[in-house]
């Protein structure tokens, strides 16, 4: 009997990660566009669940635009707290677990060292406060839930900070990032995978803990070491690079204020679940090498 997980978000970065793994034999994963499962609409995921039967359900799909979410209060929080809302009472009703992707940004970035899961939570912008929702959206409508929070995400796919470096580079010898914020640079692929581990083995163990659990790739940087790492990386992989000029958070305002401190503890993570994250470093190197060969073939293609 075929065990089918249910995808929200699969063409965002970690979506797509999901899709490239391989899974057990006996499960699959699901991964409706838009036009079939809309999960800012509660009926459409009643429809959904009405038509087929899931194993567990790990929701990706969010509103990440954070400075847009500023102006766009509504629509923030009909994704990323709404939504969730309706996922939480489905999954409930059928029993099943439910595997909710969260942020840094439900922290304030005030914390001298890597926040834990039991610290306090502040956000700072609209952004933040609509994911922190979606959180005791999840855990209070669904006892079985997983609130998986991450940050500084990065991959191969769609907008984000290394494709940014790269791009910039492609036409600037000289890129300015800030110093003075301080994560832990994450691949999507290590999310994913995470996310798989922990869906299989709460399908398989009713037992399975639950709870809210933090998941980032080991070690730290500011955006400015992360884009040092990046350009050596890609020099090394024949790709592009440029110098980059360290600036502080004042230098490059934005709309939404973000956490100073973005890092997170796994200590609980690899107890309950034993997943030891790579460091950030490898992870940036594989990703790096894949864009730089990606860009190679296409331009091989193109000559």
């Amino acid at each position: 009997m075929t065990r089918t997980i249910l995808v929200t978000g699969g063409t965002g970065q970690i979506g797509q990660e999901l899709a490239r793994l391989r899974w057990p034999e006996g499960v699959e994963i699901h991964l409706p566009p838009r036009a079939v499962l809309d999960i800012g609409s509660a009926q459409s995921i009643e429809t959904m669940f009405a038509r087929e039967r899931f194993a567990a359900v790990i929701n990706c799909a969010a509103y990440t635009a954070v400075d847009k979410a500023e102006d766009e209060r509504d629509a923030a929080f009909l994704a990323n707290a709404q939504a969730v809302t309706c996922l939480a009472e489905a999954t409930r009703r059928e029993g099943i677990p439910l595997i909710h992707v969260s942020t840094d940004y439900v922290f304030d970035g005030g914390k001298a060292s890597p926040y834990t899961e039991d610290d306090p939570v502040a956000p700072l912008g609209v952004y933040g406060a609509s994911k922190l929702a979606g959180e005791i959206a999840a855990r209070s409508g669904n006892p079985r839930s997983l609130v998986l929070r991450t940050a500084w995400v990065v991959s191969a796919h769609g907008s984000n900070f290394l494709k940014t470096m790269l791009r910039i580079a492609a036409t600037n010898p000289k890129v300015s990032v800030v110093a003075d914020q301080v994560g832990c640079p994450t691949a999507a692929a290590d999310i994913a995978a995470t996310l798989q581990a922990i869906a299989l083995r709460m399908i398989d163990d009713p037992t399975a803990p639950c709870g809210t659990y933090h998941f980032v790739n080991d070690g730290e940087a500011s955006w400015c070491d992360l884009a040092r790492h990046i350009f050596a990386s890609s020099a090394r992989a024949g790709g592009t690079v440029a110098d980059v000029e360290a600036i502080t958070t004042a230098d490059y305002p934005t709309r939404a204020q973000r956490p100073a401190n973005s890092r997170l503890s796994t200590r609980r993570l690899r107890a309950d679940y034993g997943i030891v994250p790579r460091g950030w470093q490898e992870a940036i190197d594989e990703i790096v090498a894949e864009l730089v060969t990606a860009t190679a073939s296409q331009e091989q293609r193109t000559a």
